[in-house]
């Protein structure tokens, strides 16, 4: 069988793909010769549910508890485990990260919102993605005995800044 890696090793390396070794593998970047910087990123994302479990959760009448609250500290303690999560994330000493998981009864639902800042040498979007992704998953648990049609949607970056590359605003 031939070595597929001998395709990649020709191949112009590209800007966008950092976590690719010469011959295609997967690699951690090298953040070493980089200077520490103030990075900021903040992400988003909503669970869906009829108006009947919002109400339940509302009023406090889940029956594994605290579902709001519950789902705010899962998502902070996954903030600060995302190395453990994501093979190739740096660990990072996050100095800020706040979860808001904020009513909405048009929705219905929850949106929940997430705010990571550190002084590192790589940004922590990934941190604050997973933050939202586990708020939203630990929200589920809580409710699912209400509903288990619930629907967690739109996790997205909404901003980033500090780094090489610069700002970004997702609109």
């Amino acid at each position: 069988m031939q070595d597929l890696t001998e395709n990649f090793s020709n191949l112009p390396k590209s800007p966008q793909l950092t976590h690719l070794g010469d011959r295609g593998e997967a690699q951690m970047v090298d953040v070493s010769g980089k200077v520490a910087t103030l990075r900021q990123a903040v992400a988003a994302g909503q669970v869906r549910m009829s108006a009947a479990t919002f109400a339940a959760i509302q009023a406090g009448n889940a029956p594994k508890g605290d579902v709001l609250g519950t789902a705010r500290l899962a998502g902070i303690m996954a903030a600060k485990q995302t190395a453990l999560l994501i093979p190739l994330c740096h660990p990072l000493p996050l100095q800020k990260v706040e979860v808001q998981v904020i009513p909405d009864a048009e929705l219905p639902g929850y949106q929940i919102r997430a705010e990571v800042k550190t002084k590192a040498e790589t940004g922590v979007e990934m941190e604050a993605l997973t933050a939202v992704s586990v708020a939203a998953l630990t929200l589920y648990d809580m409710a699912k005995a209400l509903e288990k049609s619930m629907q967690i949607e739109s996790i997205r970056l909404v901003s980033k800044t500090g780094g090489k590359s610069g700002d970004f605003i997702n609109r």
